[in-house]
């Protein structure tokens, strides 16, 4: 009996080539073995706003994972299928934060509409690169001071900063929060995203593949926060270009992301 398979591929770095954009070829090719019955999603740290941005003509209609695994989003209806957020905790974490003088891009439902919010005066060079990368988004807030980050359902904070304050706060909170430190793939900042423990892409595939019933996981990525994917999955691969960190759980390494290699590994090994 053939077992009902999964893909899911990460979105930067992986899926998208490196002007953040996904090739005609790549869609043709995802969009024909959806229709013939491929069940394909994509995880990505993005939000769905952005995600939907840069992966316009790509035509996956099962629920996607976003901001690594805090909400599995029908891609239909944009309801939210699986959540979570931070308990009480996360104030002292705040106030942490703000005694190493980092002052971090908090994302929160606040009034039930989704926000991030940022102390202008406070922003780092890179955390000013991000937040100018999203004029025109409905989700920005900048806010006054420091207590004003705390407001609403808080579910996602990024640091951007000198790499020697965050390591630090990487190793100490490490255990007790899933957190992600890596280097910006685009803007080469060093980036600590933190999230609640139970937050992560592994996690919401499982939900995932509960909710369409599929026994077999192949995933796709590039950093390490795919890394708890690739653990999780029957097959693993690794684009070209990923961090030789996350090529150390692949079954094989493919093609760039600038080659499409997840689109022609797929048009090659996809069996119906």
């Amino acid at each position: 009996m053939k077992l009902n398979t999964l893909y899911v591929s990460d979105l930067d770095g992986t899926l998208l080539r490196s002007n953040e954009t996904i090739s005609e070829y790549t869609n043709e090719i995802i969009n024909s073995l959806t229709e013939k019955g491929m069940i394909f999603s994509y995880a990505t740290a993005r939000s769905l706003i952005t995600a939907k941005k840069v992966t316009k003509g790509l035509t996956a209609k099962i629920p996607l994972i976003v901001y690594n695994g805090a909400f599995v989003i029908d891609n239909i209806s944009e309801e939210i299928l699986i959540e979570n957020y931070f308990d009480n905790t996360v104030k002292s974490l705040l106030e942490d934060l703000f005694n190493n003088k980092v002052y971090p891009i908090v994302y929160a439902f606040i009034n039930d509409e989704e926000k991030f919010s940022f102390v202008p005066e406070l922003c780092t060079q890179g955390m000013n690169v991000f937040i100018n990368s999203r004029k025109g988004d409905i989700r920005r807030n900048p806010v006054k001071s420091v207590n004003d980050l705390k407001s609403g359902k808080i579910f996602y904070i990024t640091c951007i900063d000198e790499p020697q304050k965050l390591e630090l706060l990487y190793e100490k909170y490490r255990n007790d929060f899933h957190c992600v430190y890596q280097e910006d793939i685009y803007s080469k900042a060093q980036w600590l995203e933190i999230m609640p423990k139970q937050t992560s892409k592994s996690n919401a595939i499982k939900q995932l593949q509960t909710l369409v019933n599929c026994e077999r996981l192949v995933v796709f990525g590039d950093g390490k926060n795919d890394i708890d994917m690739f653990q999780l999955a029957d097959e693993s691969y690794a684009v070209k270009n990923a961090d030789d960190e996350l090529k150390k759980y692949a079954t094989a390494i493919i093609p760039s992301n600038d080659d499409d290699g997840v689109a022609k590994w797929l048009e090659h090994n996809y069996n119906p």
